[in-house]
């Protein structure tokens, strides 16, 4: 029987009118045949409830499943709270300057193009490239951890067998049409804000009374106490200042995948609708599962517990776990278990998706071979897919002891390549508001208009800058020579790769008036979308809360 509900389904078609001819077939997005192996555009399947869970989905991960709890142990239940809000508010600085450019220029590798354009071509190449190197390794992070996690039902068997499983799977999902990935993601999404959610109803019932240990209250917050010192001695107050900072890179690694909005706005249904209420919608809900669940864990697990820091990547080390193990309820671990493989799955499936759509951005503004523009009938860029999913395979190396050291060397790249990324955004958003007013054109015209600009963005510019450059202080008490390079070789790589492009192809600042401002704009202005308004009642509340 055809169903009737069609929510959030939207038909792109051409605009007509007298006055324009009408567009090219390549626009009309939902009737475009490309043959195989030609350049194309990549084309808008997904819908609004699909880039809602995605912004979700690429955000909630191990970093507040598992990471979390290591948060809590550095800084204590206050400071790991404030450190996660504070870098919630540099994350919002981010999205909705972001929001202002993706849904003016919706295109694909967005705010690799934006610093390009805006700013200099030298920013957006060294910027891409870093943020594109740190999916792709952290991919091969995933599926390792996909391994580490399986053993917890199953020590003796080989990681090696799961990274290759797995890596087969996520690939091949990455190979079809990017609706069926915006399907998947959306169902993986659900499982974690399912279980988030059951956590913060949880931590209300333990911590009113439920567990074993009766009314628990802020007891947490009295002892031990509300913050952690860290690292300092015979300085109370500094070691609990140093804890806080410790944890801000944590927090902003556990907020990182929220800009996956922007990547996927070239290819999103009518995107100055969808993305503007994605933005809107998902940080208040963010906000909301990472701060409610950063708090609760700090009402139920003191931060002096020794299973916070075990160095494991399975349930043992959840905070999640750890407070239904104090709480007297033996059944979850297993089921915590499962839904980190959830989680890690769903991640891995997002870093491929990004990976390949910021090299498809790389290409167009020529900072990459043209190749990785080809794609398949579906849409999909499949040299992009394939070059970001061949460094998955990098998980192997975790099976020596000697590769897993220059592994360990490369994941640290990517923790501080989302700083420098959200540093990126902000600064072209800023070059943006300029080459707008150079131009005459007012921000009251624009399909998003962020607020309190243009100091907002320079609010999170600063701050993202201050965190990037401190974030390894810990290399100088004492001085470490191997932990200041962990540290800082994203920072020092970034540099590399900007000053070679500046030095090779001798670029040149963007003057306001000269930045690009059309190109991938006026395809969307020949277009129209029509929605398919949903008629039942539980299609208008889903319509309500994910449209």
């Amino acid at each position: 029987m055809e169903t009737k509900e069609r929510a959030n389904a939207t038909v792109a078609k051409p605009l007509e009118s007298s006055h324009s001819p009408k567009p090219a077939s390549t626009h009309d997005v939902e009737k475009a045949e490309p043959e195989i192996g030609t350049t194309v555009h990549l084309q808008r399947r997904l819908q609004s409830r699909h880039l809602q869970m995605i912004a979700i989905g690429g955000t909630i991960g191990t970093g507040l499943f598992i990471g979390s709890g290591g948060a809590l142990a550095n800084a204590g239940p206050a400071g790991a709270l404030i450190a996660y809000a504070f870098v919630g508010t540099l994350v919002y600085s981010v999205m909705v300057a972001l929001g202002e450019m993706a849904t003016y220029i919706p295109i694909s590798g967005a705010f690799t193009a934006y610093a390009a354009r805006f700013v200099d071509p030298s920013l957006g190449f060294a910027m891409g490239w870093i943020y594109w190197f740190s999916w792709a390794i952290t991919f091969a992070l995933e599926l390792t951890a996909s391994g580490l996690i399986i053993q917890y039902w199953s020590p003796d068997l080989n990681i090696g067998i799961f990274i290759g499983v797995f890596w087969a799977v996520i690939t091949a999902i990455n190979f079809l049409p990017v609706s069926f990935y915006g399907e998947v993601e959306f169902y993986f999404a659900s499982i974690k804000v399912l279980t988030v959610v059951g956590f913060l109803i949880f931590g209300i019932c333990i911590d009113a009374g439920a567990g074993q240990n009766g009314y628990l209250g802020f007891h947490t917050w009295n002892r031990p106490g509300a913050f952690a010192e860290h690292i300092v001695e015979n300085n109370p107050s500094l070691a609990k200042f140093v804890g806080f900072w410790a944890v801000l890179i944590q927090a902003g690694f556990s907020y990182q995948g929220t800009e996956l909005v922007a990547i996927a706005a070239g290819e999103t249904m009518n995107p100055r609708k969808t993305v503007p209420a994605a933005i809107k919608k998902t940080f208040y809900r963010i906000l909301l599962f990472f701060v409610g669940a950063i708090f609760f864990i700090g009402l139920l697990v003191p931060y002096d517990n020794q299973d916070l820091l075990n160095g494991t990547t399975d349930a043992a080390s959840s905070p999640f776990v750890i407070a239904a193990k104090l709480a007297g309820v033996p059944v979850l671990p297993s089921l915590i278990n499962a839904v980190l493989l959830t989680v890690v799955l769903s991640a891995a499936n997002s870093n491929v998706y990004s990976g390949s759509r910021i090299l498809v951005g790389l290409a167009n503004e020529r900072f990459a071979p043209r190749a990785l523009t080809l794609t398949t009938n579906g849409g999909v860029p499949y040299v992009a897919v394939a070059f970001t999913s061949a460094f998955g395979l990098l998980g192997f190396m975790n099976e020596s002891s000697s590769g897993g050291t220059v592994f360990n060397w490369l994941v640290n790249i990517t923790g501080v390549a989302g700083f420098i990324s959200w540093t990126c955004i902000g600064i072209a958003h800023i070059a943006f508001m300029r080459a707008l007013e150079a131009r005459g054109v007012s921000r009251d015209t624009l399909p998003y208009k962020a607020m309190g600009q243009p100091w907002f963005t320079w609010y999170g510019v600063g701050f993202n800058i201050l965190i990037i450059l401190t974030q390894g202080f810990t290399s100088f008490m004492p001085w470490s020579t191997s932990n200041f390079f962990v540290a800082y070789v994203s920072l020092i790589l970034f540099v590399v790769l900007y000053v070679g492009h500046k030095l090779v192809f001798r670029t040149k600042f963007v003057k306001a008036i000269e930045a690009d401002l059309d190109t991938g704009r006026t395809e969307i202005d020949e277009m129209y979308f029509e929605e398919v308004v949903p008629t039942t009642w539980y299609g208008k509340i889903g319509h309500w809360l994910l449209g």
